[in-house]
Order: C-alpha cells, then sequence, then structure tokens
C-alpha cells in the first residue's frame, strides 16, 4: 500500500505545478485541469515505471482475496477483549455467522 501512495503522490507532484502554470497563463481552469492532468499522466507513464509496476503490484495483492484485512488499533484491541473473555468463558460460544433475529 505504501507504494500506491508513494506513486499517488508523485503524480500529485507533478499535477499540481501544472496545473498552477497553466491557470496563470490564462487557459481557465478547466483547460488547465486537462492540460496539467494529460502531461502529468505522460511524464509519470514515460519516466516512473517502476514505481507504478510497485503501485499495481500492491493494489493487485490487496484486492487478490489473499492479502491480510486491515484492522486500527481499537479494532485489534476489541478483538484481543473478545478472545480474553472467550478464554475465560469456555462454555460461551460465538458464531459470527448468524444474523442478528434469526433463530
Amino acid at each position: 500500500m505504501v507504494a500506491f501512495l508513494k506513486y499517488s503522490l508523485i503524480r500529485l507532484a507533478l499535477f499540481v505545478p501544472l496545473f498552477v502554470l497553466f491557470y496563470f497563463l490564462g487557459t481557465g481552469a478547466i483547460l488547465a485541469v486537462v492540460c496539467a492532468g494529460v502531461i502529468a499522466f505522460a511524464i509519470s507513464y514515460l519516466f516512473f515505471q517502476k514505481q507504478r509496476d510497485a503501485a499495481t503490484g500492491a493494489m493487485r495483492e490487496r484486492f487478490s482475496g489473499r492479502a491480510k484485512p486491515l484492522r486500527s488499533a481499537g479494532e485489534m484491541d476489541d478483538a484481543a477483549a473478545e478472545d480474553s473473555l472467550v478464554e475465560q468463558n469456555p462454555d460461551v460460544a460465538i458464531n459470527n455467522d448468524k444474523r442478528p433475529g434469526s433463530v
């Protein structure tokens, strides 16, 4: 995921100065966005292949279904608390697949 963020920041760092340049040249906001976007895309496509491939690999891994789920610190604390409660009370059964209200 870091590779995707790095590549996105590179593209943003290319886009913003180009947008400002075109906007102050008097092209208008919409044309400045289009021109800056096309040029930033071309530059990143030509010169940042290694970063683009790393970002693509990171996204492929994340969406492949094999990646570990991302959890926040709060979710990790909740999971640890649930695990300790289950260990202290072995007679309690937890069924996460059961829908609320179903028997």
